[in-house]
């Protein structure tokens, strides 16, 4: 692909040493310097198990278009193809695609930075309240595009983000190697997304659930096309969907913003 370039030695070290535990993920592997946007370039190889890794984004995104802050030695940017029409049951899957990577995400970093986070629905990965990572799928044809962000290091993060960003180094104290967490939360990946394709659904949903404090009992607003409604979280149902107890019943949330009060 235009402007890839070799893949660094620690990562491709770390990444070999991994293999058996990553099965097809990391094949092929790509590497950029600096790029508009991880997931743009996976979904243009259109291949199931291919991760493109960059040094920085000039144009990376989260939800809803928002810009994802994304400097250069500050941070892991990585976007995995998925492809969860295999699976026995494949709209659920692909429904439940984005819980299962934010598990793999938590896992991946406890084993390689002793790092535990909390999960927000449906993207969000917090640590100490403030937000550690994020992740993003999208549909790219018949196959998924699954992007992640960690804030490996500090930043000079933009004055709107500051008091609501942390990174791995802020929590621990010592810089984070980006090699041992890419190879983690890879084999993570791979272990929830073989969950997914195996119908092992509520392996999924339950882990997700140990996670989110914030899904039962905070309180939540947002609107829909009846207007504004705000009520207090009553966990997930079976499908990932956010339950939200209001005056006049239990709403169901599968998409849009939710405003965390």
């Amino acid at each position: 692909m235009t402007g890839a370039q070799t893949v660094p030695q620690d990562i491709a070290a770390a990444v070999d040493a991994a293999r058996p535990r990553l099965g097809r993920l990391a094949s092929p592997l790509v590497f950029f310097p600096t790029i508009g946007s991880t997931n743009d370039a996976a979904a243009a190889l259109a291949a199931e198990g291919a991760v493109v890794i960059a040094g920085a984004q000039t144009a990376g995104r989260g939800r809803r278009g928002r810009e994802w802050f994304s400097p250069a030695s500050s941070g892991l940017y990585v976007s995995v193809v998925l492809a969860p029409a295999r699976s026995v049951d494949a709209l659920r899957a692909t429904m439940l695609l984005t819980l299962a990577a934010g598990v793999a995400i938590a896992e991946g970093l406890h084993a390689s930075a002793g790092v535990s986070v909390d999960l927000k629905w449906p993207n969000d990965v917090h640590a100490s309240n403030r937000k550690l990572a994020g992740i993003l799928a999208e549909a790219s044809r018949d196959l998924v595009v699954v992007g992640y962000g960690i804030n490996l290091s500090a930043a000079a993060y933009p004055s709107d983000l500051r008091d609501r960003v942390t990174s791995i180094e802020a929590e621990r104290g010592v810089p984070a190697a980006r090699a041992p967490v890419l190879v983690e939360t890879l084999a993570a990946l791979r272990r929830r997304y073989d969950d997914l394709v195996e119908g092992r659904f509520d392996a999924i949903l339950d882990a997700w659930r140990q996670r989110a404090p914030s899904a039962c009992g905070a309180r939540v607003s947002w609107r829909d096309a009846t207007g504004a409604k705000s009520g207090t979280t009553a966990g997930i149902d079976d499908r990932g969907a956010l339950l939200v107890e209001t005056a006049g019943g239990v709403e169901r949330i599968v998409g849009g913003e939710v405003e965390w009060c």
